[in-house]
Formats: structure tokens, sequence, C-alpha cells
């Protein structure tokens, strides 16, 4: 696991970008998004991609705190190749450590129902389902699942 490089994703670092996208559009397809829409995103969160020597394993989203709360989404995603090895672990475990830095009062994470493997993986870390919902004009179930820091 010591090989495992998790590198941040910047506005203008174009081949990062493209690889986050690769992973968010491989894992959530129905949320899949434009290189613009990254870009965007990268300068509101924290974006992370995890490298195993110089092949892309994953990548993670980290929300900074929103509401009374001062709640926190972490999402970690690993392309289905790399899964059970730590990979994902390891980025949740970087992910959460931003959020605490960040004063989370709480953390959620968001999964696409259909990924068995994404909602095992949140309740193996201790979060508990919250909510489930159908975004406008979609038919795709999300899950927020919630747990604290």
């Amino acid at each position: 696991m010591t090989d495992l490089r998790i590198d941040p994703v910047t506005p203008d670092a174009e081949n990062a970008l493209k690889d986050w996208q690769h992973v968010h559009n491989l894992i959530v397809p129905p949320a899949a998004m434009s290189l613009d829409e990254v870009r965007e995103r990268s300068g509101r969160n924290r974006l992370e991609n995890a490298y195993l020597a110089d092949v892309l394993v994953g990548c993670s989203t980290v929300r900074p705190p929103e509401g009374e709360g001062a709640v926190v989404t972490v999402i970690a995603r690993v392309l289905p190749e790399f899964r059970r090895r730590g990979y994902g672990a390891a980025l949740y475990e970087n992910g959460l450590t931003r959020a605490r830095a960040l004063g989370a009062g709480a953390i959620e994470t968001v999964v696409l129902a259909a990924n068995t493997d994404g909602v095992r993986f949140a309740e193996a870390r201790g979060f508990v389902e919250t909510e489930r919902y159908v975004l406008d004009g979609e038919t795709d179930v999300w899950i927020t699942l919630r747990r604290l820091p």
C-alpha cells in the first residue's frame, strides 16, 4: 500500500482533471460530468486522484462544511479492478483527515444505490443511511449516509 500516491486536482491541471473525470464518470454514469464541470468543481471542493505508481486507481471529493451541523461530504471512488485492496480505505481516511481539519461536525457520503460495493464500503465505516432520493426527471436512486467524524 505504501506505493499509493494521492494527488490534489487543481483547475489548471488538465491531465489530473481528466483522470478525476474518468473515474467519476465510470463509477457514477448518471452524474457524468464534462471537463468544464470538473474544473469548476475543483475550485470549490477538494478533488484528489489516487495512483499506484503511475496507474490511476481512484479519486475522491471532499466538500467543505455546510449548514448548522458543519457537515462535510467525503466521497471515495475506486475503479472496479482495484477494489478490495485497501485503496478506497486510504482515500477515505485521507478525506476524513481533511474533513476533521475543516471542523466537520458530521461526515456524509453520497452513493448511487446501484453501487452495492460503495454502499457496503460506507456502512462498514460506520455510515448510516439518512436519505434515499431520485433527482427530478431521473430514475436512479441515490443514498445519503452520515456518521460522526
